[in-house]
This record gives C-alpha cells, structure tokens and sequence, in this order.
C-alpha cells in the first residue's frame, strides 16, 4: 500500500517556501527500501484546513462545478473579492474538501512575482524537472512536468496581483485546475467568480456560536456593524473568546472605539487585522491613481449601497461650490470628462474596495468606508463629508412634486440621508419627494428630525422651528393619524399667537390647518367653524382677492359640504367660482380644484349627471394643460368614473376605473394612495356592477396594504374593512357581515368615539345586517 505525506504551511496567506531539505519528505513511498524511491507522484503542499468554514457550502458547490464542468484544460478559475472576505479559506477547503481527486496539490504565495517563480523553482525539483527544459527557467520546467502527467492536478495561486502578472506563469497545458485568489476584479467573465461577504444571518449565527450566547438581536446587529466581513467576523470572534466580553459589550466598543478595536488582534489564517488589511492596496492608489482615491473618499462618505457615482459625478459638467477650497481641485478632475471617472471606478476594482458598477452604481464594504475615513483628521472627514452632501443636493431635480423624477430622489435618498444635515435645503426636498409619492410615513420620520434639529439649534419659539412643527402636523397626519395633528396643532396655535400674533398670516395658516386635521380626525362640523372664524380674518388682513383668502373660502365650503350641507356647499362655490377665475384665470390649478369640489356637491345634491358632464369639461381641460399623466389629470379622470357610475352606469365606471388603475400604477407607483383609492372604487363598482364575490375579495386583497401605509386606524382603512365585510355579506355570508361589523363597532367606538363618522357608518350598517339576518 502506498502512502502519502503532506507538509502544510503555517498559515494561508504566509510565506509558503520550504527548506530544501524537506523536499524529500514530499514523496510517496513505494517500498520500504531507502536507497530506491520512486519519483515524487502526490506531492501536496497545502495550509491547514479552516477550523470553521461558515455559510460557504453554495460557493463551494460552484467553484466545483466551474471547474469540473467541459471546457478546454487547464481550467482557471479567479476567486476576487475585497481583502477579508475569505478568498484564502474558501480555496484552501475545497482543496482539503476534494483532495483524493488530484494527484498533485500545490500552494504557492503569488503576491510577489519573484516569490511566486521561487515557488515553481522548489516545485520542479520536487517533481524531478530539472532536466526537461532549460534548467534557468523553473517556471517551464513545472509546466512540462505539468502537462506530462496523466493524473489531475491541482495549483493554488494565493494573492495574485492581476491578470497581467500572472500570465506567463500559468500553465499553458495538462489535466488540471488553477485556482487563485485576488483582490483585482478584472478578469475574464469565464474565469472570474467573487467571493461575496457572508449571509447576514449566517453571520449572526456564527457570532453566536463564538461568543457561546445566545443574543439574537446584538448579534445580527453586530454582523450588520461588521458588514459580515469574514476578517471582521473572525477579529470580533477571536476578541470576544480571549476577553469574555458579551455581544453587546463588543458591540458598544466597536461603535465609540472603533478603530483601536479593528487594529486589535490577528484571527486563525489571516496576515493582518481589519484595520490595516487594506493599508496596501489604499497606498498603491495614492502613488499611482490619485482619481482613485479621491473617488474612494467621496464614496466613503454615502450610504454603502447603490452609490450612483454617474448621477453624484456627472461628465463635463460644473461641480458644485464646496465650503472647502481644497476639495474642488480634487474632484475637478472627475468631472472634465466621461472616462474619468470610470477610470477611477477601475483603480478602484483593481483591489475590490468596490462592488462591480452597475447601471452607473456600485457597492462599497461599511468598513471599507470607516476605514478610509478613519484614516483622515476629524477636520478632513467633515470637509469631504460636506462635499458629498453638496454633490448630492446639487444631483436632486428641482420639482419633487413631478413623478418623473422619483426614481432620481429614490436613488439619491439613502446617500442624503447619510450626508445632508436636518437643516440642508435638500432636506426639505426629500419630504416632499417622499409625500408627493406617497411615502408619507418616511416624511413623517424625516420631518421630525428637522423639527428636533431647528428646536435644538434656535429654540421651540423660533419661527423657524413653528414652521418645521406645522410640517410635521402635516405629515403626521398625513402618515395615518389625524388626531394627534389635530392635537400637535391646537397645541401649536397658543404659541403662534404668543410668537407672531393672532391676526398675522402665519398664525392664520396654522388655523387653517387645525381646521383641516379636526374634519379629518371626524369632526367636520368643527372644522368648519374654525374655517368660518378664520375668513374674516385673513379677508381683513389680505383683502378678497388674495389666494390665500380663496383658499379659507374653498375650505369653508368643502368642510360645509363634509358636515352634512351639501346644498350649502354648493352654493358656496356657486359665489366662490367667479371669483377665483377672475382673480387666478379660468386655467389656474387652484381654480380646477373648485370646480371640481363644485361637482362633487352637485353630484351630493341628486344630479349626479351634471357632475359627470362637469368633470368630462374638465378632464379635457387637464388633459390638454397637463397632459394625460399628471397626477392633477388622474385625479379628474378618478372623478369622472365616480360619477359615471352614480349617473347609472356601474359597467362604465368599472371599467373606467380598471384603466386608470393600470396607468395610476405605472406613473403613482402601486402603493401610492391615489392608486389605492382608484383599486377601492374599482372594488367598488365591481360590486355595483354585479359581482360582489370579486368586490370582497378586492377589499380583502387592499386592507393589508392599507393597514401596513396608514394603519389600522386610519379612517380610509377602516372603509376599506368595512367595505370588505359589507361585500361579505352581499356574497352570500349575511351572518359573517353581522359578526363582522359587530367587532368592528366595539374597536371604533373605543378608538375613535362613539360619535365619530366612521363609527357611526359601522353602525348603521351592523343594524343593517342584523335585520336581514333576523329577517
């Protein structure tokens, strides 16, 4: 029997040449006779197995299909990736892992071209070459001795530089695989695979087991601090082993010391702690790619994914003013045209700092970016930090009211979010991006920041700051809980009075918008009444003709309407319309937004013809101002199927809804609330027009998306359940309807009261079902 031996390195990524006296231990004995071996035939020459490989198993699996599937021979394979992620460990098992299937496993150190041809020189000695090819070029004489054998084999090439430095030195022939390991992502689409960060489950779980605990929560945060960096991974590990620290305390250390901690200790199989692993690679930049490492820095500085370097850095364009005078010759450069920055986007991925671009974005590791951070003065970090920020506000549309230019806000919000102060004008454009397309939740959160950040810095009394709160009334309402804008805002007023007094336009507005969020939590009546105290006020202070009286006088009929009058309202905007035509034009925005009110109330008063021949008129008059997609348009069209249907024609405002619907979707978005109203009156007059099983379960498909964007409180969520339970019993389940709104009415009357709107709809119609269950 024969057998082998194996001499191991000490470590993956460590000088890996042997004494040449060991090299006779690197053979396979035939007999027990000393004086007669036989020639080396399973030489192995491998670092010792990782001691725990996790969340690799599919990686494996594809590095054993890349290179065993049909393909000309040798097959080469490059695992790139960013420096800690594994590269090492992950080629090291699979040569442990499939060891019986080659006849010859060699590691060699390949950073160093020099080292690397030492290597072979060690290597065709063992395999007895010397003598098939000029004895001078070691690296021949291993590729001859390659292509001769009739097993396969197996070469490892650990840290190669790039391509171009390896090229001569791979072998041009035989049956056998190279696999090496790089940081450069530049290869060939058939030969490249990155070696990705690991599972951030996976890596919870192995902090986990390290640390012999079982804190969940410390530990998925931990691998999100961490990035899920196997380097990172395996510092914290070993940390948390040596000190009996818990989880959590390592994760307290990491946030307040973050850069003494990543220097310390060097985990099993690696060369360098996190803090210095990518020194090198930083230093090589800075010497021959300046560009690069100006672009690292401004990348360093947003959110780690999607960083859109094209939108932030666009070609022959005019960069921003930045407050420091020595950024802008730094990133002029990139600037003057439209390879300069993919250049630097290559220099980058020469050593993996970033992720492959895509679409005009790419990826950058979290502690990539804390490291190149890390590594400048406090006043430096904040100078680029501040560039970073003007790029981006200078990168923000100028309407973020347009839809088409959502998708550029939704790109930009993560990188403004972690570079623009609360107090920034790009700020303010972000809430509105966020509650023009409906997100009103997020500009909920973000107005709240700004309201924090204006009290911190000028005072709760500062005008400023009462603006900022009057903002976030607005959102929180708008988010799903008109109450408590309602109470924000009455709680407000006092201070508006103190502040700029009870006459002043700004205290006036703040009324107006009291009155708006009390007939929104319910109390229609109410609201009217504040609107009808506030109009001779404003009338007195800015004349009839001023558009923010016309705004009150709309309020006051639309809240006179909501209150049970619509005869009233009607009325009122009989005397309102010629008056805002003359002042705004027949065309103006706010003019079109009365009549259209104007037909809802004649619409409520028993002519609901007349009100779908209003809103044709004015649908055509949208269309042809601004065009057939602008939410303005939409919201007309939604109108006209309304009262098409309550005309007489069901059918038709089906339909009619179906095809706004499917255009809402394209253009709002499909979670916009101007969609979900039009999927609820497609629910709606589906049920009208005959098939209330459809209705129900359209109702039933909208509530989860209403409870999650407004929730389960909101007066419009609550429609879309009572709605569902209505269409429940019209389907055949008249009792499932009683028991239903049963429930329902003892929920509202508790959180709403027992005289608001919506409890008071539940209740006529739980006695509605209830007498036709008893009848």
């Amino acid at each position: 029997m024969l057998h082998s031996v194996e001499l191991t390195a000490v470590s993956a990524g460590r000088d890996l040449r042997i004494d040449q006296r060991t090299v006779h231990q690197l053979i396979e004995v035939g007999t027990l006779q000393p004086e007669r071996r036989p020639p080396p035939t399973r030489p192995v020459r491998l670092a010792p197995r990782p001691p725990r490989l996790a969340g690799r198993e599919g990686l494996l699996a594809v590095i054993r299909d890349r290179l065993t599937s049909l393909g000309p021979s040798p097959r080469l394979l490059a695992l790139h990736g960013l420096g800690g992620v594994g590269k090492t460990s992950v080629a090291v098992e699979y040569a442990h892992r499939h060891q019986d299937d080659y006849g010859l496993i060699w590691q060699l150190a390949a950073e160093d071209t020099t080292t690397l041809s030492a290597g072979y020189g060690e290597l065709a000695t063992l395999l007895g070459a010397r003598d098939l090819v000029d004895s001078a070029d070691p690296v021949a004489q291993v590729h001859a001795a390659l292509a001769t054998r009739t097993d396969r084999w197996l070469l490892l090439l650990d840290n190669v530089a790039d391509a171009a430095a390896i090229h001569d030195l791979l072998p041009p022939a035989g049956d056998g695989h190279v696999l090496l390991t790089t940081r450069s992502a530049h290869w060939p689409d058939t030969l490249d695979l990155e070696v990705p960060v690991l599972d951030r489950k996976v890596a919870a779980e192995y902090l986990m087991a390290s640390a012999a605990e079982g804190d969940a929560h410390s530990a998925a945060t931990l691998a999100g601090e961490l990035g899920s960096l196997p380097l990172a991974l395996d510092q914290a590990a070993s940390y948390l082993r040596a000190t009996g620290r818990k989880l959590h305390e390592y994760l307290e250390l990491l946030r307040e010391h973050r850069a003494e901690l990543l220097s310390r200790g060097l985990p099993w199989g690696y060369a360098a702690p996190v803090l210095s692993t990518w020194d090198l690679s930083l230093q090589r930049l800075q010497s021959s790619d300046p560009a690069a490492i100006t672009l690292l820095r401004l990348l360093a500085c947003c959110a780690p994914e999607a960083i859109p370097y094209r939108l932030l850095l666009p070609p022959d364009s005019e960069p921003p003013v930045f407050e420091d005078p020595g950024i802008g010759p730094l990133v002029e450069p990139l600037l003057q045209d439209v390879f300069a920055v993919e250049d630097a986007i290559t220099g980058l991925r020469r050593f993996s700092l970033v992720g492959p671009p895509s679409g005009g974005a790419v990826s950058m590791h979290r502690l990539v970016q804390a490291v190149t951070l890390d590594r400048l003065r406090s006043e430096h970090r904040s100078a680029w930090r501040r560039a970073v920020a003007a790029l981006v506000e200078a990168a923000m549309p100028d309407d973020p009211h347009r839809p088409e230019t959502w998708a550029v806000y939704a790109t930009l919000f993560p990188h403004a979010r972690a570079t623009l102060r609360p107090d920034s004008p790009g700020v303010l454009k972000l809430v509105d991006y966020l509650g023009a397309s409906g997100d009103y939740r997020t500009a909920q959160v973000v107005q709240e920041e700004v309201h924090t950040d204006s009290v911190e810095r000028l005072g709760a009394e500062h005008p400023d700051a009462l603006r900022a709160h009057t903002a976030l009334a607005k959102w929180t309402g708008m988010a799903g809980n008109p109450t408590a804008a309602r109470d924000m805002l009455a709680r407000l007023l006092p201070v508006c009075d103190r502040v700029w007094g009870s006459h002043d336009t700004e205290t006036l507005s703040v009324e107006v918008h009291l009155a708006d969020w009390t007939g929104q939590a319910g109390d229609w009546a109410r609201a009217r009444d504040i609107c009808a105290a506030v109009l001779p006020r404003r009338r007195r202070l800015s004349g009839d003709d001023h558009p923010e009286t016309l705004r009150v006088w709309s309020e006051l009929g639309f809240w006179t309407g909501q209150a049970g009058d619509a005869a009233g309202a009607r009325a009122h905007f009989d005397e309102l319309l010629p008056i805002k035509e003359r002042v705004l034009g027949a065309e103006h925005p706010d003019v079109l937004a009365s009549r259209d009110q104007y037909a809802r109330w004649v619409g409520e008063t028993g002519d609901p013809a007349t009100a779908r021949d209003i809103c044709t008129t004015l649908l055509a008059l949208h269309e042809r101002i601004s065009g057939a997609e602008n939410h303005g348009t939409l919201w007309i069209r939604g109108n006209h199927a309304w009262w098409t249907g309550k005309a007489g024609d069901p059918v038709a405002a089906r339909d009619l809804y179906a095809g706004l619907l499917s255009v809402r979707e394209r253009v709002s978005g499909p979670e916009h609330p101007a969609t979900l109203v039009a999927r609820g009156n497609l629910a709606y007059w589906t049920a009208h027009a005959g098939d209330p099983a459809s209705a129900r379960d359209q109702f039933a498909a909208l509530l989860p998306i209403r409870r999650r964007i407004l929730g389960p409180e909101h007066p419009e969520t609550l429609l879309v359940q009572s709605n569902l339970i209505h269409w429940t019993g019209e389907a055949g389940d008249p009792a499932g309807a009683r028991d239903q709104f049963t429930v329902m009415l003892a929920s509202c009357e508790q959180t709403l009261g027992t005289e608001h709107w919506v409890t008071l709809n539940v209740r006529d119609k739980l006695a509605m079902w209830t007498a036709r269950c008893a009848g």
